[in-house]
């Protein structure tokens, strides 16, 4: 289950666009903004289906389209931030211009700042080799802080993430998961010295959360490990998850009617859905099919949509065409990626080449 795409796999060569070349610019505001509808916003990871910039760019314009909202998760560049908030960093450009191109569609951001492996949450992403992978590390501990601060200081977002999917570190690294949390509380009070509206989260991994993955499982299925949720109160302003039943579940249809609603009765704050999705095609030993995309859509709709819902981020407006990106990620030295890729091609609520599926149309119903 640990998989998803990190940021950088995806930025490719947008720092070649005319929003940017490295140099700060004034960022474009938005004359109406999503985050005053007063709705659920709906949104996608910027992932496009070709290894390409233009790709990129259609991609935005898609999302501007379907949704309300962009993801971007952005891993930490560490020794960039170990100092201060002021580093400079490809990161740092790459932010920049994919929020010019949001703002360009109409699309407002959400922020997840992102220490570990988009493709192995159970490890730290790209801490130099001299570093000790720890939360206790000083160095680590200052770079996260600094650079959410920079995040912050800069994009005043109106969500921010502080990790993803945090439990599955948690359920590995027993450990060292209180350095984390304590980092988690630290930054939390910094925020919110600055900027009290800003809604701070992290979150959490639903079908791990609920034991469904047998390796790691401290209970019965369906017995849901609420403490690694409730050891961040008071300090989640929203309950936020991912969900990517195809891993457990032989179809859509097969998502119990509730699966998901026990989130309501768990708490009174707000909810939210930062990632997920289901495959419209069988991936590897996993079912999928064009109806169960639909089913997995409307079990979240029915169990926890409305007015508790503060956003809704599927990670795929499109199919990935893993042919594109084997080039890619060969070129990188990352070809052991593709396999991961792989589960994730046929997410998309459309085919690579933009064709819509049922899903989609059923997605814009929810929206409207």
């Amino acid at each position: 289950m640990s998989r998803k795409f990190t940021a950088a796999l995806f930025v490719l060569g947008l720092v070649t666009l005319a929003c940017g070349t490295g140099t700060p610019v004034s960022l474009p505001t938005l004359e109406s903004s999503p985050f005053d509808l007063g709705r659920t916003l709906y949104g996608f990871f910027p992932s496009p289906p070709e290894a390409s910039t233009q790709s990129i760019i259609d991609t935005y314009a898609a999302i501007g389209q379907h949704g309300d909202v962009v993801l971007l998760q952005q891993n930490i560049p560490w020794e960039q931030f170990v100092e201060n908030t002021e580093g400079e960093s490809q990161a740092i450009t790459d932010i920049r211009n994919q929020y010019i191109l949001a703002r360009q569609n109409g699309l407002e951001v959400i922020f997840v700042v992102d220490p570990l492996n988009g493709l192995n949450r159970r490890e730290f992403q790209g801490l130099p080799e001299d570093w000790e992978a720890s939360f206790a590390n000083p160095d680590v501990r200052a770079a996260f802080r600094n650079f959410t601060l920079r995040i912050l200081h800069e994009f005043h977002p109106q969500y921010l993430g502080l990790a993803s999917e945090i439990n599955t570190y948690n359920d590995t690294h027993p450990d060292d998961f209180p350095n984390y949390l304590s980092l988690y509380n630290e930054v939390y009070a910094l925020v919110k010295a600055e900027a009290p509206e800003t809604q701070v989260f992290v979150t959490f991994q639903w079908e791990e959360l609920n034991n469904l993955m047998p390796s790691v499982a401290h209970g019965e299925p369906y017995d849901v490990n609420w403490d690694q949720v409730e050891q961040f109160e008071p300090n989640l302003d929203l309950w936020v998850i991912s969900s990517y039943p195809y891993f457990m579940f032989q179809s859509g249809a097969d998502i119990p009617d509730d699966y998901y609603s026990p989130l309501l009765t768990r708490t009174s704050k707000p909810l939210a859905v930062a990632e997920g999705g289901y495959t419209s095609e069988p991936v590897g030993s996993f079912p999928g099919d064009l109806q169960s995309q639909v089913d997995y859509l409307n079990a979240i709709h029915t169990q926890i949509g409305g007015d508790r819902l503060a956003f809704w981020i599927y990670l795929l407006i499109n199919d990935i065409n893993l042919d594109s990106y084997r080039a890619f990620l060969e070129q990188k030295g990352q070809s052991d990626d593709l396999e991961t890729l792989g589960m994730f091609t046929t997410v998309g609520l459309t085919e690579s080449d933009r064709t819509p599926k049922p899903a989609l149309e059923v997605w814009d119903s929810f929206r409207k």
